[in-house]
């Protein structure tokens, strides 16, 4: 199976499946001397893992991150940096009556069209478990790009219907949705109430804030900036739609209304707005980088649904076990994670972008 690596300079391979004996990912590419735990790791995986809340699956994993190779005496070597995740509380038996039935939502129709095979028991490589290794990468990514003085934030910016009107960081760590804003908190809250009580689930979006990324990164033509971050956000199995600064919203506008003027301040360049969301011609302008995450509804629902067997034949299936009613609020931090993966893959690829920065 290809399409397992990502990134060029900060590279991960991530393998395992949902109810295999473990997941994980291993590193190449890190630099030696980065101060790294797995501690560190831990505080982004524990922002994931499952059975945190009502909103979430009730499968309980402790997500340990085990660091295999690449550190030594707390910091990085330069070598592979291997990380291993045990699953724990897998329940095959719950999909024993699915192993003949193709889940609507779900990849389950298009792996065994491409490889006549598949793992039916929560979906093997297509299963959102798989994230807890981009996760765990993510976190190892965050810690170099910290040594610069890039934050890397995200949030839910909106459950279903419900939107935040305000922005306080601070807040996400008080609500399991991670939204800034309480009252949004509350309304969503009823919102994926309801949806439970109907067997339903919904989506949402996620919002990232990137500050203090450096004015050009990125490569023109082909590896634009916000062509990477698309490419890394949009391979997150639930995203349906990713953008950059005004995103779609630009379309609508006028070019005096979306043009970000330009100013000097203390001999450095700015910009009055930020429509672009600090990306301009694939690369980045000093400015935040703002990106959204349009995440679906979870496809796993107790309703009937109409589907086919394996052997081509109509029936129907109701899909029962643990199941998530919303996704995106564990979907923040893997966001976050693949934001900071593909700038750490852009940092290291532009010290070679002048001859003066390689001399050195």
């Amino acid at each position: 199976m290809a399409g397992s690596v990502f990134g060029n300079n900060f590279k991960v391979t991530t393998f395992g499946e949902s109810h295999g004996k473990a997941i994980g990912c291993i590193i190449d590419g890190c630099p030696a001397g980065l101060h790294l735990s797995s501690e560190h790791i831990q505080k982004y995986l524990d922002r994931r893992k499952p059975g945190q809340s009502d909103f979430t699956t009730k499968r309980k994993e402790s997500d340990k991150a085990l660091i295999l190779s690449g550190v030594f005496e707390g910091k990085t070597e330069g070598t592979p940096i291997a990380i291993l995740i045990k699953n724990e509380d897998q329940h095959s038996k719950d999909y024993e009556e699915l192993k003949d039935k193709f889940r609507p939502g779900h990849a389950d129709f298009g792996y065994f069209s491409k490889y006549g095979i598949r793992d039916y028991r929560g979906g093997g490589r297509s299963s959102g478990r798989e994230t807890a290794a981009r996760v765990a990468a993510g976190a190892v990514a965050a810690k170099l790009l910290d040594e610069f003085g890039i934050e890397i934030h995200a949030y839910t910016k909106a459950i279903g219907p419900v939107e935040i009107s305000d922005c306080d960081l601070s807040e996400c760590a008080e609500n399991p949705l991670y939204m800034p804003d309480h009252k949004a908190y509350e309304k969503a809250s009823d919102y994926l109430e309801k949806c439970i009580k109907e067997k339903d689930s919904a989506g949402g979006v996620v919002e990232c804030i990137a500050s203090g990324v450096p004015a050009g990164l990125g490569d023109p033509v082909f590896d634009k900036l916000d062509a990477r971050l698309a490419y890394g956000i949009m391979s997150i199995g639930a995203v349906k739609g990713f953008e950059v600064g005004d995103g779609c919203k630009a379309a609508l506008s006028k070019g005096s209304e979306n043009n970000d003027e330009f100013f000097s301040e203390n001999g450095r360049v700015h910009k009055k707005t930020n429509h672009s969301g600090g990306i301009l011609g694939g690369i980045s302008d000093g400015s935040d980088i703002i990106l959204r995450a349009y995440i679906k509804p979870t496809p796993s629902i107790a309703r009937p649904q109409s589907t086919v067997t394996e052997a081509g034949d109509d029936t129907t299936i109701e899909i029962k076990g643990r199941h998530d009613p919303v996704i995106v609020p564990r979907a923040v931090v893997v966001v976050e994670s693949m934001t900071a993966l593909v700038l750490a893959d852009a940092l290291l690829e532009n010290q070679y972008a002048k001859v003066d920065r390689i001399k050195l």
